[in-house]
């Protein structure tokens, strides 16, 4: 029996040194590690030295040692390589790329925007009497003609001509066919009908807001203001002999024969809303549709007996004008 507890006791005590020896061939593995030890690549050029330095101080075989060598690194470098801060880490970034403004286009040609400085117009289409206007006149047509300055893609001002022409009313024209009559007492004038027309050809200053959009399609408003030129006429169908201005012969021919007209200036305003169409991405030139709402502020004269025989031809007048064209 005491034979065996010796025999136990001895096997204890080698599994104990076996334990031991095995525990300090770990540590002494343990210890020498970090001479293998590569920095983590931050930013490699910045931190792959300071590491150098660090692990050649750390070269002890014991963990007393090495808590020593910890104390051997210089807490300058230690704060300068190992602040992951994010003031640090920006500071470490390079320089950020120069933000730059909207091109320029700006030349003699289009503006800063790369708006065509300068627009032209011509149209034609036809004209509504409107209001009082329409008591005595017809629809007929129109011609429009203008040119102008874009500041920029939203705000332009076009200088326009516009020559609109209206057809008279029949009623109109019966009635004014039997005061001519009347006036030219028994047996009347001897007119064999009567015509008649009225045009209002007119200069104004246009402001255009176009609105912003995507694509071909466009759309803008505009109003304005200028000068307003009424003309009135009344003609009479004449057959008399004309002469054929290559050959020299006669022939029998009609016509119309002025019997009375009048004139009458004013300021007149315009306003309305058109919409557009773009040929190309890569052109200015435009399809145009407006419609706008005129006033024109004439004076009225009454009927004299003597001199005025029509006073709707001074009255103020209202139409809406109709115009197609092209933009460019």
């Amino acid at each position: 029996m005491h034979t065996h507890r010796s025999l136990f006791g001895h096997a204890c005590r080698a599994v104990a040194l076996g334990f031991l020896v095995a525990g300090t061939v770990s540590l002494t593995q343990a210890q020498s590690t970090p001479s293998g030890f590569q920095a983590p690549l931050f930013v490699a050029s910045a931190y792959a030295s300071p590491f150098a330095s660090l692990t050649s101080s750390s070269s002890s075989s014991s963990s007393s040692s090495s808590s020593s060598s910890d104390s051997n690194v210089d807490p300058a470098i230690a704060s300068t390589h190992f602040d992951l801060s994010s003031a640090a880490l920006d500071a470490a970034q390079p320089p950020p790329r120069r933000r730059y403004g909207n091109p320029n286009y700006s030349d003699s040609h289009s503006n800063s925007d790369g708006s065509p400085k300068w627009v032209f117009l011509v149209g034609g289409g036809f004209t509504l009497p409107t209001g009082g206007t329409h008591n005595y006149a017809t629809p007929a047509w129109k011609i429009q003609v203008g040119g102008g300055r874009n500041f920029n893609k939203t705000v332009g001002v076009v200088l326009q001509f516009d020559y609109d022409r209206f057809g008279m009313q029949t009623s109109t024209l019966n009635s004014q066919l039997a005061l001519y009559n009347t006036l030219c007492g028994e047996g009347g004038c001897g007119f064999n009908g009567l015509n008649g027309n009225i045009h209002d050809w007119s200069f104004s200053l246009d402001p255009t807001f176009t609105i912003p959009t995507e694509g071909s399609l466009g759309a803008y408003a505009v109003v304005g203001a200028g000068f307003y030129h009424k003309y009135t006429q009344f003609t009479t169908p004449t057959t008399g002999l004309c002469i054929d201005p290559y050959f020299g012969y006669e022939y029998q021919c009609t016509g119309d024969s002025p019997v009375d007209w009048y004139t009458s200036n004013a300021f007149g305003v315009n306003g309305g809303f058109g919409v557009t169409w773009k040929f190309s991405k890569f052109g200015n030139e435009k399809f145009y549709a407006e419609a706008r709402y005129v006033f024109t502020d004439n004076s009225r004269k009454p009927y004299n007996g003597t001199t005025n025989f029509f006073p709707q031809a001074s009255a103020p007048t209202t139409y809406i004008p109709v115009t197609f064209g092209l933009r460019f």
